[in-house]
């Protein structure tokens, strides 16, 4: 591998932000030696259609909740321009958009493991691996598999995968693509809003200086 990246990013739509998101941001910028990870919210995620049931926050809610649930952390940071931008977030625009700030050395894409098989279906998926390197992260134990298995079959030509299966890299760009597993908590967003459906309680899943604020939102309650 060459010279650790400095630069993370961490996207994602955060309906809403929790603990388990914050730590798995800090392992990835431990792990990697990162210089700061960027969150970045999504406004409009393309393959998370909302439902009556199960609503999306509003964007500007999220962000703010992302905001406020970093603010401590001086090597988090937080970027809006898929807020500001119009219509769907499509992650390839965000690379490229992000990938020119950071200068000569690509930003690591941090997605997690259930994200990155279905990584083919996203727009442009060739390109995506030529603008960042990508840090896979899943909890210990993976599931059976290798990179060579989850990469989509678009880049499999592409890209030469490690013996071990841990690591990749392609063969024009030089980016890489590393397996991390993370002590990950056992938290996830759909827990949380189902939680928040039924009148319970989300204390110590969701960072204390947001829970007034997606409690008090409405946007997850009973319907």
């Amino acid at each position: 591998m060459t010279a650790a990246p400095r630069v993370g990013i961490f996207g994602g739509t955060f309906n809403p932000i929790h603990l388990g998101h914050l730590r798995a941001a800090e392992q990835v910028t431990e792990t990697l030696a990162l210089e700061r990870m960027v969150f970045v919210p999504c406004a409009q995620p393309p393959h998370k259609p909302e439902s009556a049931d199960d609503p999306i926050a509003p964007a500007a809610e999220r962000l703010a909740w992302v905001r406020a649930a970093t603010a401590d952390n001086p090597r988090f940071e937080v970027d809006p321009l898929e807020v500001e931008r119009d219509g769907p977030s499509y992650s390839v625009e965000t690379l490229r958009a992000l990938a020119a700030r950071t200068g000569k050395q690509p930003p690591v894409f941090t997605i997690g493991h259930d994200a990155f098989v279905e990584v083919g279906t996203w727009r442009e998926p060739e390109a995506l691996f030529t603008l960042a390197h990508f840090a896979v992260i899943a909890r210990p134990p993976v599931a059976e598999g290798t990179l060579a298995d989850w990469l989509p079959k678009c880049v499999r030509d592409d890209v030469a995968v490690a013996d071990d299966g841990l690591s990749a890299r392609h063969r024009r760009a030089g980016t890489w693509i590393r397996l991390l597993e993370i002590r990950a908590l056992d938290v996830s967003a759909s827990d949380i809003r189902a939680r928040l459906r039924g009148g319970r309680s989300v204390r110590y899943l969701v960072p204390e200086a947001v829970i007034d604020s997606v409690q008090g939102s409405g946007v997850y309650a009973q319907r």
